[in-house]
């Protein structure tokens, strides 16, 4: 299916970033931009600066030339931040990790590849079944589109939105994050007991696209390090149309599967080879245009749960928005595979591995052996680390590493604020952690439906079918 990726007018696209409470949100930001660009020019910047080169195929973000101030400001961020623009990479690639941190920068001229119109489209068609699965990070971050308070878990009411606009069927990704913990946990006791040159150490994470995207432009020679379980988009949506299209008994052909996510890479995601099971990805920010266009009154939606089949999460599953959160949910259950039991309480804590830190490490025991681990936010973080894991001077077993600053809660998708970005995402990631804490299941492996699909599906972790459906045989 293709997505609507026409550009917009002046009028449109200053109607989609000023229509909200927060986002005035965009237009508090746009202005001190717009007043700092001209400043520049008068300065005698005119024609020195330019726009980042985003190539017009790219399926991430795109630049609206017509609102564009070449004032370089994102230029020098992907270059400075990032650490992406202006390095050398393979022949024929673009130097784009598609993160879609430009958009928060300057959201009056680099937005997302709009798929809201689509999906709109999708909704109204009566012979497609709409089914949507929403990622942790949305629901503590959505509410700030209508000027609740960064943090407000709004999960209830984007359910509720979602049935209201004819989606057929809302799933939480926090379901696959457990699913991704399972296999990425075996994984993980697997390299460690066998580790060769196919299957080295350490093991990185790899449900972060545009941090598997830069090692394959930077660090190809890395790519072995990846675990090769996909991310649980990915996996919610191989799922979505086979398991639960089987158990619910509709059509795989007549699905169309969308996610919502923070994450602007999640869009380029959707189109590698043979992961192509989500049909549409939507931002946070797309899905509030979304609901505005239906005139959708989001704050006086009623709490709506999700769909018992695969909409269920554990605590470890909701962590996953946290920079931290895929290696302490996986530390959980690769405690109890190894040891057949619970961890110990501390271990619902890891408190090395939270925080804002550019890069944390500790060692962790597991009860029959300690592992030594890392834990980066933000790729450029991570160079002097992958320097030194090649050159053999760092000794690691696994590592975490997402894109964005503070992990998917600071993702290219999110929300636009004018609050202190660290403070921002701060709330929204104890948001999440209090959610972990106040659930009954936290562990991926003590969840029923991920027993369940186990049991009647997929068998075990690592299985055949498991591989099939929720591994990649390389990056």
């Amino acid at each position: 299916m293709a997505a609507n990726n026409d550009q917009l007018t002046r009028r449109e696209f200053l109607k989609k970033t000023a229509i909200f409470g927060a986002g005035l949100l965009v237009c508090g930001v746009q202005v001190g931009h717009a007043r700092g660009r001209e400043r520049g020019r008068e300065r005698g910047g005119r024609g020195r600066n330019r726009a980042l080169p985003i190539h017009p195929d790219n399926p991430a973000i795109q630049l609206h030339e017509n609102r564009c101030r070449n004032c370089g400001d994102c230029q020098k961020f992907c270059s400075n931040t990032m650490g992406v623009f202006g390095r050398n990479v393979p022949s024929g690639e673009e130097a784009c990790i598609y993160c879609g941190q430009c958009t928060l920068l300057c959201p009056r001229a680099i937005s997302e590849r709009y798929h809201y119109s689509a999906v709109a489209k999708a909704i109204a068609d009566p012979d497609k079944i709409v089914i949507a699965s929403t990622a942790p990070a949305i629901r503590v971050a959505l509410g700030e589109m209508y000027r609740l308070a960064p943090g407000t878990n709004v999960e209830g009411k984007i359910v509720a939105s979602l049935k209201s606009l004819g989606v057929n069927y809302v799933l939480d990704t926090t379901f696959s994050a457990d699913l991704t913990v399972m296999e990425e946990a075996a994984e993980l006791l697997l390299r460690l007991e066998n580790s060769d040159a196919k299957n080295p150490l350490p093991m990185f994470t790899s449900c972060c696209p545009a941090w598997v995207r830069f090692v394959k432009l930077f660090y190809p020679n890395l790519l072995p390090n990846l675990s090769t379980a996909k991310s649980p988009m990915q996996m919610q949506g191989a799922l979505t149309k086979t398991y639960f299209a089987q158990k619910i008994g509709i059509d795989p052909a007549k699905i169309v599967n969308v996610a919502l996510m923070p994450c602007t890479a999640k869009k380029a995601e959707i189109l590698l080879p043979k992961t192509r099971d989500v049909d549409f990805v939507l931002t946070s920010r797309e899905l509030a245009y979304l609901l505005n266009d239906s005139k959708i009154d989001f704050l006086q939606m009623q709490n709506a749960p999700y769909d018992s089949l695969m909409g269920t999460g554990s605590g470890s599953g909701m962590i996953f928005g946290n920079s931290g959160g895929v290696m302490e949910a996986a530390l959980r259950t690769a405690y109890k595979l190894l040891n057949d039991k619970n961890p110990p309480d501390n271990f619902f804590n890891l408190s090395p591995i939270r925080g804002f830190d550019n890069v944390r490490r500790a060692s962790v025991d597991l009860g029959k052996r300690t592992l030594n681990v890392a834990v980066v936010h933000g790729v450029n973080n991570a160079r002097p680390l992958l320097e030194s894991i090649q050159n053999g001077t760092q000794k690691l077993d696994f590592v975490e590493v997402m894109a964005c600053s503070g992990g998917c809660i600071g993702g290219g998708g999110q929300p636009v604020s004018k609050m202190n970005a660290k403070k921002l995402k701060q709330l929204r990631q104890q948001a999440l952690y209090q959610r972990d804490a106040s659930q009954a299941i936290r562990l991926s492996c003590d969840n029923p439906e991920i027993q369940t699909i186990y049991k009647e599906f997929l068998g075990k972790p690592l299985s055949k079918k498991a591989k099939e459906l929720l591994h990649v045989s390389g990056h």
